[in-house]
């Protein structure tokens, strides 16, 4: 496991005309469950088809078709709750969650409200190195996702795409245990690397796979302790949720509005209304969308048409056997046994696909001992150069295995770190293997001391004044092997070179 500290959440302070403010944030994530088929019937979740492409019978809300529960979208909620360490209910029901929108043709979505597949687990948030802190999650239910309605296309009518009415969701409660802007950017963060990992959700923030509802409320110093006393969520103000974010950036931008907007009512002798809000990426403001409506509002009564969910332990049990391993704990392992910094794990464990590569590149290395050299390969050549391409590690022209090759005859003294980054070049934009360039192209690094010794007498012959210099000031020795390695092409060994040079000048 990772040595962290857990820190007790550090309250983003805001200065008011009338005192200080503290924030309390929690938010509900939607997360796209990864399946081919939606939640109660066997249509496409593909995205991007044809607007009403994707649409049977169910989702159309015709008369008398009945939903069937999709086994995979099950399975697929309790790897999310296992992975969060969560509690699995091995009895859950579905509910009739009643309102009219277009989008919605069934006139209801099919949710959990009372009975949830998954109850209480925690998000483990970094927060800076060896540094975290706990966010707790309450709950995580099943439910239909709404369509799509679109205004732009026409002036004067509004359109309806039903692709995503009826595709699984899985809605991610957590308690208000954030408390600032940041830290609500990192949970998402984290809860995102983490579906990725599993499997559960491809994180796809852009195409509305994984969006969030942030609740934003601000109280007085002191007050966020009495409700952790007391569980009395009167001492956290009134909430407002703003709803949609789709954009970690743009998460932490609202918060920040919404908070100094609740401020400013109530240092005015407002009273903050419990509302629904979207926020305007640029206005850079929130504005109300509706009242925001409680349970009763929506008319929950448990879903006529389908049975309570029971699933079976050893079924639970078979899924937690062949759970992933989890970011924190192949960053853990990184450290540990290939001796990388915590922020070179990070980096490499930021994105499954990274941290994939990178240890496909290991496997072909003698030792894990070299794991750092390869890590520095990684992080420092490979993905600089695919940022500079614009390119994905899924497109690296430079496969593990031949960046394992090049590590490799490093570690081996083959070559040199100057001739490596050539032969990097080479295989980025003409591939083929490495050893065989290095052996076809003369690339191999001279380690034969006899050679080197020559080289090195015959720059000191030619440079006698340079030779005085640097007996009066060593750190001039550098100019010789500055020399040398022009002289051999860069394909002298750098340390035999240092140390001869060192022993003819007398240093």
């Amino acid at each position: 496991m990772l040595d962290l500290t857990y820190e007790a959440p550090a309250p983003k302070v805001i200065a008011g005309a009338q005192g200080d403010w503290e924030l309390v944030i929690g938010l509900e994530v939607h997360a796209q469950v990864a399946t081919r088929a939606k939640l109660f019937s066997g249509a496409s979740t593909e995205f991007g088809a044809e607007p009403n492409s994707n649409v049977s019978f169910i989702d159309a809300g015709m008369p008398g078709m009945l939903p069937v529960i999709n086994e995979g979208c099950v399975a697929q909620a309790v790897r999310t709750g296992l992975g969060l360490k969560a509690e699995i209910n091995l009895r859950s029901a579905f509910d009739r969650k009643n309102y009219f929108y277009p989008d919605l043709p069934q006139g209801y979505q099919i949710s959990q409200l009372y009975h949830p597949i998954v109850g209480e687990g925690e998000v483990i948030v970094e927060m800076g190195a060896g540094v975290a802190r706990k966010v707790r999650i309450e709950r995580i239910h099943l439910e239909q996702d709404a369509g799509k309605s679109i205004h732009d296309m026409d002036p004067n009518m509004s359109f309806v795409d039903l692709n995503r009415t009826g595709v699984a969701l899985m809605e991610i409660v957590s308690r208000p245990d954030i408390r600032g802007p940041e830290e609500a950017a990192a949970y998402v963060g984290k809860l995102r690397q983490i579906l990725r990992y599993l499997g559960t959700c491809d994180g796809n923030m852009q195409n509305g796979n994984l969006r969030a509802d942030v609740n934003v409320s601000v109280c007085r110093p002191g007050d966020y302790e009495k409700y952790q006393e007391t569980q009395d969520f009167d001492h956290l103000g009134t909430r407002c949720e703003i709803k949609n974010m789709n954009s970690m950036r743009f998460i932490q931008a609202a918060i920040d509005f919404e908070a100094r907007r609740q401020i400013a009512i109530l240092e005015d002798g407002g009273e903050v209304v419990q509302e629904t809000r979207l926020y305007d990426p640029d206005k850079n403001e929130t504005r109300s969308m509706r009242s925001k409506e409680e349970a009763h509002d929506y008319r929950y009564f448990p879903d006529p048409d389908l049975l309570p969910l029971e699933i079976e332990q050893s079924w639970v049990d078979d899924i937690a056997a062949h759970l992933p391993e989890l970011p924190d704990a192949k960053k853990a392992r990184f450290m540990a046994d290939m001796g990388l910094s915590d922020y070179d794990a990070g980096v490499l464990t930021a994105e499954l696909a990274n941290a994939v590569y990178f240890e496909a590149v290991v496997n072909h290395l003698d030792s894990a001992k070299d794991g750092k050299l390869a890590a520095n390969w990684v992080i420092n050549e490979l993905f600089g150069r695919l940022k500079k391409d614009d390119l994905g590690i899924e497109a690296s022209p430079v496969s593990p295995g031949q960046l394992g090759d090049i590590v490799a005859l490093i570690a081996k003294g083959d070559i040199s770190g100057k001739i490596a980054k050539d032969l990097f070049e080479i295989v980025y934009t003409e591939g083929g293997e490495p050893a065989k360039i290095v052996e076809e192209r003369g690339m191999k690094q001279v380690t034969d001391t006899g050679a080197i010794e020559a080289a090195v007498d015959e720059i000191i012959a030619q440079n006698p004044a340079q030779v005085e210099k640097a007996k009066q000031n060593p750190k001039l020795a550098g100019w010789f092997v500055g020399q040398v390695m022009k002289s051999t092409g860069g394909k002298a060994n750098p340390a035999a070179v240092n140390q001869i040079v060192t022993q003819k000048l007398g240093l």
